[in-house]
Parts: C-alpha cells; structure tokens; sequence
C-alpha cells in the first residue's frame, strides 16, 4: 500500500505511540509514563506515516523556550518521540519525517530545533549538531570528601513528598534556566516529569526523594534522589542516585551534596546528568575516585540561521561573515553577516568576502558555547578564510558557563 504522511489524530495516539515503543524494544511503558506522555503530546506537532491502516513512523516536537547565551529563552521545536518501524527501514521513511517537520517549525516561526538521540549518528545529516554534554559519575563516598564554603551550616535541609514539594522545586528551576544556556522553560504539565516514579521501573531502589535547603524561610534549592539499598559481610552498601540537584548560592549548593554524600548506609552517590563544570568537582577531595565520564547531550538544528545567531548575545564584540553549507536546508545556506556583542546582535544576508566557511551542523554544535569554533576548526570543520576571523569568532561565541540540558524530553 501507499505511504501516508499526516498530521496526528488524537484517536490515533494509542496506536501512534505502540509503534515508538515496539520501535524502542517493544517493552510498554509503565501506565504512568503512557499517561503523562499522552498528556504532553502536542498532536498537531506530531507527525505519522502510515501503511494501510498501520502506523510505521512517528515524529513529534514540542513546543519549547531554550536558554542561549545572553538569557534570551527562544522559541524551539523539541523534537522527540522518532521511530521507524523495522519493517520500512531505509525506505525514506525518516528522511520524510525530518523533511516535513523542518518545513513546519520554519513556518511556525521557531528558529531552532532540538533533540536528544538514541543514537549519535542518525542525526547530523539533517544538519543537527551537538551542542551539549553531560557527566556521568560514580562517587565513593568512604573515600572522596567534600571542602564547603563559608555559610554551608547556616541552610537548613528538610524531607519532603516529591509532589508536595513540586512548586517550590520549579520555582528554583525557573530561576535557574536562564543563567545556563541550554535549559528548557517548563510549560504547566511538565513538572510532572521530573517526578515520574513507576515502582517498576526502580530496580530495588526507594521511591523517589526529595529535600530541600532553605535559608530564613526560603527554598534556596532542592536535590530529587533515590536510595538503593545494599549489604554485604563487610557491611552497609547502599547507593545513592541523583535525578537533579539546583541551588541558588555555592552554600545551598554544598549542603545539598553534603547531605547526599552523608547518607547513613550508603557508599555510593552516582548521577547520569550534570554539567561539565559543575561545582561539585572541585568541591571534592579526590577526583580520580569519582569515575566521571561524559556523553552527548542536546543537539541543534538552526531552522532560520539568521533569527537563531540574533537572538542570542555574544562574550565579545564580533564582526564576521558566515560561509554556510545547509543542503537540507538550503534557504539557510550562503553568506550571513553578524554583528553582536553582550548588548544583542544582528544577522543579514550579505555578498561580502566570507571570513568563515562551515556547515549548519557545526554552527548548531558551536551555538550555545559548549563546543569552540577553534576546537571545530582543529577537527577539520571550520576553515578560517580570513586571518584572525576564527580566534576573534570563537571568543565571541563562548558561554562563561557550559550549556547544559538538565533532562530529556
């Protein structure tokens, strides 16, 4: 039968989503995690090929503000939710997909589109890069110590439900996102996300916890946790993982980590996500025993590179022409011209000498500060066209502090 690409009905959900997840392995989600889902569907932004009356594709995005450099939070498609069934793959199926979602977050007028991947390599040909990372870590806390600053001891710390604790916890939230670029405004819904908690899914740990540090009757931030217990004959073994942790102030900051590395029973404090300059690493006594690693984090797609590279501010004053290369997205290739410093920017097209020549993909993966133009350039990735053009640019493009998806979507 002939393919179908369309829009998604909402009576079509059900059957929608069972194709991601026979995509995914096949296991069915925990009721919870289905019904939550369905609820942050955005049907209209999602997308289904269907086969005769069998849905073999899906593609959805939500609609998102992303923190840049400079603490604008702009408009930007969250792409997630893509499978392809394993009876139509390499038959266009994907490439349909992107192609028609690109087409609508340019008309919505969105000028980025983001992702996580289940797989590094599906996505740079449609041009999206990787502008985050994220650290993995596995402490040993019988032999790693923490050093806190001054006014540790003055924040107080207290136990809470997850869910009662929830609009203090997004209070925090909200104040941090624009501070670090990367971060996702959360629409009303989406606070439920960080305390999904299927007791399924726990594998032997404890439901989720959650504490808060206050300071003269203020939540100044908050750690989600869970403890799994263990024993063996030399004793007590249990770990504890760190779903997200935020402060306001180094001190809040510390106590929070204090507690969790202090934990009665425990040995272990281990986290999947956190930023690659996160604090907590030059708070602790001896980093070879901490097992940090790194990975991808969130990629990014310039969807109107002359809005995107607008709205954000630059570290330094920049003046500099852009050679792009987007085949995927060809109203985005040719000659851009952009001029900005901390104050804004502005980019036009120009026919002006290119001092700088790269693909959408690598401009995405400099975008939010996280990978240099230089490093980009070391790697074969950007040629410098006129002398001087790349150090003053990789400046330019920089974040005093790394980007950062807190969680994924």
């Amino acid at each position: 039968m002939t393919k179908e690409l369309r829009v998604l009905h909402p009576e079509e959900w059900d059957r929608w989503y069972g194709q991601l997840e026979l995509a995914f392995g096949g296991v069915p989600e925990a009721p919870e995690a289905r019904e939550l889902w369905r609820e942050l569907t955005e049907c209209e932004r999602s997308l289904g090929v269907w086969d005769g009356g069998t849905c073999v594709g899906t593609a959805g995005s939500f609609s998102f503000r992303l923190s840049v450099p400079g603490g604008a939070l702009v408009p930007a498609a969250g792409v997630s939710m893509v499978s392809v069934a394993p009876t139509h793959r390499r038959r266009g199926v994907l490439t349909s997909m992107m192609r028609r979602q690109l087409d609508d977050v340019r008309e919505w007028g969105e000028p980025l589109a983001v992702l996580t991947a289940s797989e590094q390599p599906i996505y740079g040909r449609f041009g999206y890069g990787v502008a985050t990372q994220q650290l993995r870590a596995e402490i040993d806390t019988t032999r790693v110590r923490l050093s806190v600053p001054d006014g540790t001891d003055d924040v107080g710390l207290r136990l809470v439900a997850p869910v009662e604790a929830s609009a203090a916890c997004e209070a925090v939230y909200a104040r941090m996102v624009t501070e670090r670029p990367g971060m996702i405004a959360r629409k009303p819904g989406w606070e439920r996300l960080p305390l999904l908690d299927p007791p399924g899914e726990r594998g032997g740990a404890s439901p989720l916890q959650c504490v808060l540090a206050e300071r003269a009757g203020e939540v100044v931030g908050y750690a989600l946790h869970t403890n799994t217990p263990g024993f063996e004959p030399a004793g007590a073994k249990g770990r504890i993982t760190v779903r997200y942790l935020g402060a306001l102030d180094p001190a809040a900051y510390a106590a929070l980590w204090r507690y969790l590395f202090g934990i009665d029973l425990t040995t272990t404090v281990q986290f999947w996500n956190r930023p690659v300059d996160d604090a907590w690493q030059l708070l602790v006594s001896d980093i070879r025993r901490c097992g940090v690693s790194p990975r991808d984090g969130l990629y990014v797609r310039l969807v109107e590179a002359g809005a995107a590279l607008e709205a954000r501010a630059y570290q330094t004053p920049v003046d500099v022409v852009l050679e792009v290369e987007d085949p995927f997205c060809p109203w985005n290739a040719g000659r851009w011209r952009l001029s900005g410093d901390a104050k804004g920017a502005v980019c036009s097209r120009t026919r002006d000498t290119p001092d700088l020549a790269l693909s959408v993909r690598d401009l995405g993966a400099a975008y939010l500060g996280g990978f240099t133009l230089a490093s980009l350039a070391a790697a074969g990735r950007v040629r410098e066209l006129r002398r001087g053009a790349l150090a003053e640019a990789s400046l330019a493009f920089g974040s005093s502090v790394a980007p950062w998806l807190p969680h994924s979507f």
